[in-house]
């Protein structure tokens, strides 16, 4: 199934992306870790880090983590309400 793009954090260059697939019942959240650098005009996008990169992309990854449980429990809060 396709995923949707529900959220971005960034930080420097670096940019973590949350994307959201459903399958039947259950929700499942998939993480995307890039780096942006230039190379004359353009803007490009890596997957590949470095040592310097660690302690940003921890900080965004408790970040993500943070973002997905709120989401969830609020996905969980609203479908009571809906009942």
């Amino acid at each position: 199934m396709r995923s949707k793009l529900v959220h971005e954090l960034r930080h420097g260059l670096l940019v973590v992306r949350v994307r959201k697939t459903k399958s039947g019942d259950s929700t499942r959240h998939k993480l995307s870790i890039h780096r942006l650098y230039r190379n004359g005009d353009l803007w490009h996008e890596s997957s590949r880090l470095g040592r310097d990169d660690i302690p940003s992309v921890r900080f965004l990854l408790d970040e993500a983590h943070t973002w997905i449980l709120s989401q969830e429990a609020c996905e969980e809060s609203c479908e009571g309400i809906r009942e």
